[in-house]
């Protein structure tokens, strides 16, 4: 099954162990342990895949809080923690946008999670309600207030990502003007209060390149922890408007055909990015027919 590159996943989360504290204390002596530093990189063996560098969880000495990330199907438990990494010789620090894409179902689904919630703890140190410290419960996957008692979960933003095509060849992409030279993208953004997913397709479709929609299928869904996002993957058929920028987000937005995205992929987002997903699909699609 074709999906997006981070949707990927080979663990079950266990959530029914997360307060089995006997569970736990066993999971932690016999599992592997995946450490981020401060910047949200990993150790990556890049001769053999590549490949996340674990350590034995109990030969860890670092002070940062345990995460429990999952059970693979052979019953081997996977931590994360947040520290300095161990050198490992054949490996270096690299991000999940680095290598997102070329790890395997397992290690992809392992260092989005672990980014995601470590990105979350970061910025949870204090109840949101009374200010006061917080500290870590159901084994990295709930923060509790110390003054009141209250409980907090990771919070997850939803956005909406849309593959713009006039019901043919041609797909609409546009640029930011920090992208890197050349560079060309899907159309997104956040979806608002108040507002459904696809309302927020077509609002945002319209502030930012002039033109309105219909046909608005949806896709798939991707995590994209950078820090708490969840992208809802869409395409939608270009019905009327006038091109044009009409915000400050975007620096050009322009028609390619489905050759011109062939011949020039260096315009095309990077394959950690389910933009990447929603083009190659949609010029999958188009050949099909």
């Amino acid at each position: 099954m074709d999906i997006p590159a981070l949707s990927r996943t080979a663990v079950d989360r266990v959530a029914a162990r997360r307060d089995d504290e006997a569970w736990l204390a066993a999971a932690w002596q016999s599992g592997r342990l995946l450490v981020l530093d401060a910047d949200g990189r990993a150790m990556v063996a890049e001769d053999t895949g590549p490949q996340l560098r674990f350590v034995e969880a109990t030969s860890w000495d670092g002070e940062g809080e345990r995460i429990l990330l999952g059970v693979d199907d052979t019953g081997i438990a996977y931590w994360g923690s947040t520290g300095t990494p161990r050198n490992v010789l054949g490996a270096r620090l690299l991000g999940l946008r680095d290598v997102g894409a070329a790890l395997s179902d397992l290690e992809a689904g392992l260092l989005v999670t672990l980014v995601a919630l470590g990105n979350w703890h970061a910025s949870h140190q204090h109840c949101p309600r009374c200010g006061a410290p917080t500290h870590l419960t159901q084994a990295g996957w709930s923060r509790q207030c110390d003054a009141d008692g209250s409980q907090h979960f990771p919070r997850t933003d939803p956005a909406i990502i849309v593959l713009l095509h006039d019901g043919g060849d041609r797909a609409l992409l546009g640029r930011q003007p920090s992208w890197p030279r050349g560079r060309y993208s899907t159309i997104a953004g956040f979806v608002e209060a108040g507002e459904s997913a696809e309302q927020a397709v077509y609002r945002e479709v319209l502030e930012e390149t002039g033109v309105t929609v219909d046909d608005v299928t949806y896709r798939a869904s991707q995590p994209w922890p950078f820090p708490q996002s969840l992208m809802l993957g869409y395409d939608a058929r270009v019905v009327g408007g006038d091109v044009a920028e009409r915000d400050q987000e975007l620096e050009e937005v322009r028609w390619f055909t489905r050759d011109e995205l062939i011949r020039e992929k260096a315009v095309l987002p990077p394959p950690t990015s389910i933009a990447h997903w929603l083009i190659t699909g949609w010029l999958n699609r188009y050949f099909v027919k």
